[in-house]
């Protein structure tokens, strides 16, 4: 190791070890029970759902109304995130942006069970191919485009007419922080396995008439193995059912599985090392009350409504029927704390 690299790592490494520690981490004290959670300012995090047992969770959000038809037309590549993406419009003048990669089928599965939860999630859907008139060669993604244009394994989300995205929350500085319903939220990463909490990857959004949502608006990282850069999946069926989902349980809190710290190599590159360590205090020290709340509202769910998420995202049946089953153990783990 060259001496610049060694005194570096000498003078850094000892701060950010301490920093997880001295950091805040998402308040775990249970606090105020309701119907619709808002704050002070009109801000919504999460509703009631009703007869959640009654949901369609093949057609989502959007239900069967929002599916995606017609034809399509080609507007601009977005470049923003890992993952390949453009935006299209289609012939009722409903604007969507399709995914295509490693995240397609876990963030399609993974909107439907946040939302049966009570938590607000993008429209998304899944398609098994899509014809897309004046695509381009694309700067990323062209390998999922067959010679005849047809573009292969998308993921559709429905721009909805009048939404307006304000800005970006924290997970650490938010006004839900303590909340029943903002520490189910936490549980449900953990259940899902989401461990790419950045704050890019949350949304606040307006709608005429309506207060500030807050939104989980990226859940592709999800349904594999939590980690660093070597060991993380998205996903993956095989990680996902080889990890484990409670960590540690204390008479009032429960701690789930949650890893994001990188490698220590990476500690050169400050920021990104405390962010990605700082993630994993999302999942710990959670109220036992608030936790076993999530499982008892998921606990509503049919073994068919959870199969049906991972239907709709265009999994096999075998991968459907195992995935179906790990949610399940894991929505029996939280009734049973």
């Amino acid at each position: 190791m060259n001496c610049k690299l060694s005194n570096t790592l000498c003078i850094t490494a000892p701060l950010l070890f301490a920093l997880p520690f001295v950091a805040a981490s998402p308040a775990a004290d249970s606090a105020p029970k309701a119907d619709h959670v808002e704050s002070a300012t009109g801000a919504s995090l999460w509703q009631d759902r009703g007869d959640i047992a009654a949901l369609d969770l093949l057609d989502g959000p959007g239900g069967k109304e929002h599916q995606p038809s017609g034809k399509f037309k080609f507007i601009d590549e977005d470049m923003n995130g890992t993952s390949p993406k453009f935006n299209v419009v289609d012939d009722q003048g409903v604007r969507w942006r399709v995914k295509l990669g490693q995240e397609v089928k876990s963030e399609t599965a993974a909107t439907r069970l946040v939302w049966a939860a009570g938590y607000f999630a993008d429209e998304d859907y899944y398609l098994p191919e899509l014809r897309v008139d004046g695509l381009p060669k694309l700067s990323r993604g062209n390998n999922f485009v067959t010679a005849d244009g047809v573009v292969h394994d998308v993921r559709l989300e429905r721009k909805l007419k009048g939404q307006k995205k304000k800005g970006n929350w924290s997970w650490f500085d938010n006004p839900f922080i303590g909340t029943r319903e903002f520490n189910g939220l936490r549980v449900m990463m953990a259940l899902i396995n989401n461990w790419d909490l950045k704050e890019v990857n949350n949304s606040i959004y307006e709608e005429k008439g309506a207060g500030p949502r807050y939104v989980v608006t990226d859940l592709g990282a999800s349904f594999g193995n939590t980690g660093n850069s070597l060991t993380r999946s998205k996903s993956d069926l095989h990680d996902y059912q080889k990890t484990r989902f409670i960590q540690h349980e204390e008479p009032q809190t429960v701690d789930f599985f949650m890893s994001s710290r990188p490698f220590f190599v990476s500690v050169v590159n400050a920021p990104n090392y405390y962010t990605r360590t700082h993630m994993e205090s999302i999942a710990k020290k959670i109220p036992r009350a608030d936790a076993k709340w999530l499982g008892q509202l998921l606990g509503r769910l049919t073994p068919q409504q959870v199969r049906d998420c991972f239907s709709a995202a265009g999994y096999t049946p075998e991968q459907v029927e195992l995935y179906a089953t790990i949610v399940r153990e894991r929505i029996a783990d939280l009734n049973r704390l």
